[in-house]
């Protein structure tokens, strides 16, 4: 007569050893797959935080260097302004004596028998108007213009008969130019010596 063995309860003890296994293993696996989720998580959060801080830092400076660059924009525009004004006072301190020099050489190369009736400057260029006793005159005075150290280029516009206390006269209209000579330019520098004398 042979024996009969049940094997259902060890079936089942090894069913529940199975079940209990595959749950402890999965929830390790779950706990494992959590920790390196928040593990993962918080190594990017903390780059995340580092970047940021960088960019934040790097945003400042940016600001601090776009200040600094308009401060030097507008330091630049106030030289250039300096400059300009340097440059019309040094033009200034040059013409000064061209005045005195026109006014001086007109009454040295103005021969006799012309009579300058109005003088107009803007800038180098002077517009005289005056009468002459002939048109040969008015030639003497161009001459005299031309070879002068301080006047160039008369160009003449007109001559026309006029009546002037009751005489006829040639009445002119001429132009000319006031020459710029290296010893006005000297003065217009600062620190320049003046040019010697010649004897």
């Amino acid at each position: 007569m042979s024996a009969r063995i049940n094997l259902l309860p060890h079936r089942a003890e090894s069913r529940k050893r199975a079940r209990q296994h595959f749950i402890g293993v999965s929830i390790g696996t779950a706990v494992l797959g959590a920790v390196i989720v928040f593990a993962v998580h918080t190594f990017y959060a903390e780059k995340i935080s580092t970047q940021e801080g960088r960019n934040s830092f790097l945003k400042g400076e940016i600001s601090k260097l776009d200040k600094e660059i308009a401060e030097i924009k507008k330091l630049k525009d106030e030289i250039q302004a300096l400059l300009a004004r340097k440059n019309i006072i040094e033009t200034l301190q040059a013409d000064r004596a061209q005045t005195v020099h026109l006014l001086d050489e007109l009454v040295r190369q103005t021969p006799e028998g012309v009579y300058l009736k109005s003088l107009t400057q803007k800038g180098l260029r002077v517009q005289v108007v005056g009468y002459a006793q002939s048109n040969a005159r008015v030639s003497s005075l161009m001459r005299n213009i031309e070879s002068s150290p301080w006047l160039e280029n008369p160009v003449l516009v007109e001559v026309k008969a006029a009546n002037v206390d009751k005489k006829r006269v040639s009445e002119f209209n001429l132009f000319l130019f006031l020459k710029r000579t290296a010893a006005d330019e000297s003065k217009a520098k600062p620190g320049a010596k003046p040019a010697a004398k010649k004897g």
